[in-house]
């Protein structure tokens, strides 16, 4: 969230010693301006593998997913059961300038999760998946395809 302050002065922001984490898994389709987007606990191999399931369900009946991936262990691991109308297509490492769902994840902190102190873990969560939904159904064509597209500024 941006803050105007007095050039020399430093604004107050909500802070909070406390350290709990929730990672949003999502994926869109641009064309379509749809997504599938998951808050879980972990960014692991499992937590993959339920993301990588929830796209292959919302995938068109007869369409095929392609999924642009960073190079993350839980990504490019052998152990991942990948659906037949699906194909991962691996990103060089260090360039997450190329993802376009980078894009999407700084529009959501900068509009709904950033200078926030929750209550708990669940409103972590809540969070997440307000931001989420706000992101794919607050207009047409949705913030998360023109993001993914470039179509539009996130600044």
């Amino acid at each position: 969230m941006r803050q105007w302050a007095r050039r020399g002065t430093r604004p107050r922001q909500p802070a909070d010693q406390r350290y709990r984490s929730a990672y949003l898994f999502g994926a869109i389709c641009p064309a379509r301006g749809v997504g599938a987007g998951l808050a879980l606990p972990f960014a692991d191999t499992g937590a993959m593998q339920f993301h990588i399931d929830e796209i292959s369900r919302h995938v068109a009946r007869g369409a095929h997913a392609v999924l642009l991936m960073d190079r993350a262990g839980w990504h490019t691991t052998a152990k991942l059961d990948i659906p037949k109308n699906m194909t991962l297509i691996f990103l060089p490492s260090r360039a997450p300038e190329l993802n376009p769902v980078e894009n999407i994840w700084h529009y959501m902190r900068q509009n709904w999760l950033s200078n926030r102190v929750f209550a708990d873990y669940d409103a972590i969560i809540d969070a997440a998946c307000d931001a989420w939904r706000s992101s794919s159904t607050s207009r047409r064509p949705s913030p998360q395809s023109e993001c993914a597209t470039g179509h539009t500024s996130v600044n």
